[in-house]
C-alpha cells in the first residue's frame, strides 16, 4: 500500500523556520536527505519533494472559457503543505512508524523535533473507494 506522509506547517512556524541559523537549517536538510536515503535502502521509497514558499501558492479554477482564474496568496491560511514523501509499505502501522521518524527531524540547537506528519493512503484506483 502506498501512503503519503505530508509535512504541514502554519505561517508562524514557517516564518520561524526561515529564521533558523544556517547551521540549524543545514542540520535539518542533512537529516531529511539521510532520511530519504534510509527509505530507499529499506525499499519503501517512492518519491519526495519539498514545496516552494507559501507566498507562491495560488488557487486555480477554470473560468467561463476554461482560462485559468487564480486566487491567492493566502497569508491568512492556517496551514499549508510544506513537503511530502510517498512510501510503499505493507501496513498503516509501518507508515506511522516512518512518519514518526520524519517528525523527529532536528530543530533549532539540534533539539529533536516533533513536526506533525499527516499520513494518508494513496489510492491506486477507484476500487479503493469501494466503487
Amino acid at each position: 500500500m502506498k501512503y503519503i506522509l505530508m509535512m504541514n506547517a502554519n505561517k508562524a512556524n514557517w516564518d520561524a523556520y526561515a529564521k533558523w541559523s544556517k547551521k540549524d537549517l543545514e542540520a535539518n536538510v542533512a537529516f531529511m536527505r539521510a532520511f530519504s536515503k534510509e527509505l530507499k535502502q529499506e525499499g519503501v521509497f517512492v518519491a519526495t519533494e519539498g514545496l516552494g514558499w507559501p507566498e507562491q501558492a495560488k488557487i486555480v479554477r477554470a473560468g467561463k472559457d476554461g482560462e485559468p482564474v487564480t486566487d491567492g496568496v493566502f497569508p491568512e491560511s492556517k496551514e499549508f503543505l510544506a513537503g511530502y514523501w510517498i512510501i510503499d509499505v505493507e501496513s498503516p502501522e509501518q507508515a506511522y512508524g516512518i512518519a514518526a521518524r520524519a517528525s523527529a527531524a532536528p530543530g533549532p540547537g539540534g533539539m529533536r523535533g516533533s513536526m506533525p506528519i499527516e499520513v494518508r493512503q494513496v489510492m491506486s484506483s477507484f476500487s479503493d473507494l469501494g466503487l
